[in-house]
């Protein structure tokens, strides 16, 4: 069989791309190495993370806050197998909508592993054990991300866990040791402290969320310890001794010192995320690889051996299905003769604790390493309508806008349903919006969105509820 276009993984990135591809006229071929579409996103990340984090919150609602509002009810009690089913009903719906997707837009999906053997060439050793060749005019690479491993600490998905085996353990630890303070390890732990462990984590940075603004940072890790989460930052887990009924992490300073020994039942490494290239024959093919094994692309994500392109999290850039959705368009759009295009300075990030966090756009403390002069606008949910009468006034908006022309230049959001509030802020920024455009925007009331409005009235001091 010949193709107009193979895309290898079939993850949001992948599979976005082929169907834009296929509607703008293309024969598609899709190769996926798993049993089911989706990839890594929707069997063993973003979707069963976010059932459970969903599950868990009204479980810890029903304990703590159902009283306040006037609904009696006995103390909720955790049937932990039902849970994980209700999580892998999100996953089994999911992956079978991207399965009616391809069919619908006519692209065929071989399962297997490819290896790219030349330039135009693809060979699959299909899960049957058969081995095929398919040949097309384009190749795009989306086959994502893979756990990144700690040295001398071995993942069983038992014991000592990655997010993968977070998503299904068979009880509640009773203490939980995370080993990561970004996005996944904040999640995860946020489930399992809710569902009733002692979550500790460890952070070899001064700081939770590496990159994400200062403020937000310390505001968030505020309230997660509020919560109950227990942070040790600059330090680092230098081993875990297995050999006991409990594991017992040897826990160092970041920048040197005596050793502290933390037991937990359980022990999850959430490092972050390395790209999936391997076996993929990319050396032998020529195709250029950077020192982090990322895939090198210009800016119309081809590699330099015509022909071959990637997307996602092999790319550079934040590993984030969003962002490598958006890159599957543009170059399907590209390779049908359009003018695809990313703007990464418009990619929101969302982070799916509670409160949850979000942001769009750069830092303050970007701004300020750039010498970009700003205004700050922020407005605080206690001073929010909606807010007080549901009780869910933790956190704030804060908006950062140019100090000459009012542009926004950064939004970042504390706060209940921050990432569906972000939305607003990253079409605004789409639209190269002031700050002014946005506190003349009539927002409902009583909405959490009308802390948006007055962050952005507040950056020129005149907001009207502080």
């Amino acid at each position: 069989m010949s193709y107009d276009l193979i895309v290898i993984g079939t993850g949001p990135g992948g599979y976005v791309c082929a169907i834009r591809a296929a509607q703008l006229g293309l024969k598609v071929a899709v190769v996926e190495k798993r049993a089911t579409h989706g990839g890594t996103c929707l069997n063993v990340g973003c979707i069963p993370s976010k059932a459970l984090l969903h599950a868990s919150e009204l479980f810890e609602e029903a304990g703590h806050s159902f009283a306040k509002m006037g609904i009696g009810v006995s103390k909720p009690k955790l049937d932990l197998k039902t849970m994980l089913g209700f999580k892998d009903e999100a996953v089994d719906g999911n992956v079978k909508g991207v399965e009616f997707l391809l069919k619908k837009n006519k692209i065929d999906a071989v399962f297997g592993t490819a290896k790219i053997s030349a330039p135009g060439k693809v060979d699959v050793a299909g899960n049957d054990g058969k081995q095929q060749t398919l040949e097309t005019k384009s190749i795009v690479i989306a086959t994502g991300s893979d756990v990144a491993k700690l040295r001398g600490i071995e993942i069983d998905e038992k014991r000592i866990i990655s997010s993968t085996g977070a998503l299904t353990l068979d009880k509640v630890p009773e203490k939980l040791l995370v080993i990561g303070a970004g996005v996944i390890g904040l999640e995860l732990g946020s489930v399992w402290r809710r569902l009733g462990s002692e979550v500790v984590v460890v952070e070899f940075l001064d700081g939770i969320l590496p990159g994400m603004d200062s403020e937000v940072r310390k505001q968030s890790q505020r309230l997660l310890e509020k919560q109950g989460m227990v942070f040790k930052l600059g330090s680092k887990v230098t081993a875990v001794d297995t050999s006991g009924k409990r594991l017992k992490a040897s826990v160092e300073p970041a920048k040197g010192g005596a050793a502290e020994t933390i037991e937990a039942d359980v022990v999850l490494v959430s490092i972050g995320r390395v790209p999936y290239t391997e076996g993929l024959g990319l050396k032998e093919v020529g195709v250029a690889l950077d020192e982090r094994n990322r895939v090198k692309t210009d800016a119309h994500f081809a590699t330099n051996v015509k022909g071959i392109y990637a997307i996602g999290d092999v790319i550079t850039g934040p590993m984030l299905a969003h962002k490598a959705e958006d890159e599957g368009v543009a170059v399907a759009e590209i390779l049908a003769g359009q003018a695809g295009h990313v703007n990464y300075d418009v990619i929101p990030a969302v982070v799916y604790t509670y409160p949850e966090i979000a942001s769009v756009g750069k830092s303050e403390d970007e701004l300020k390493a750039a010498n970009v002069a700003f205004n700050v606008g922020k407005f605080p949910f206690t001073a929010n309508g909606r807010a007080k009468a549901n009780q869910q006034t933790e956190g704030f908006v804060k908006i950062l806008a140019d100090a000459k022309t009012d542009r926004v230049l950064g939004v970042h959001i504390v706060g209940s349903d921050a990432g569906n509030m972000i939305a607003e802020a990253a079409v605004a920024m789409e639209f190269s919006a002031s700050a002014e455009d946005i506190a003349r925007t009539c927002h409902a009331h009583p909405t959490l969105s009308e802390a948006v409005k007055e962050a952005a009235l507040a950056v020129a001091k005149r907001a009207i509820h502080i």
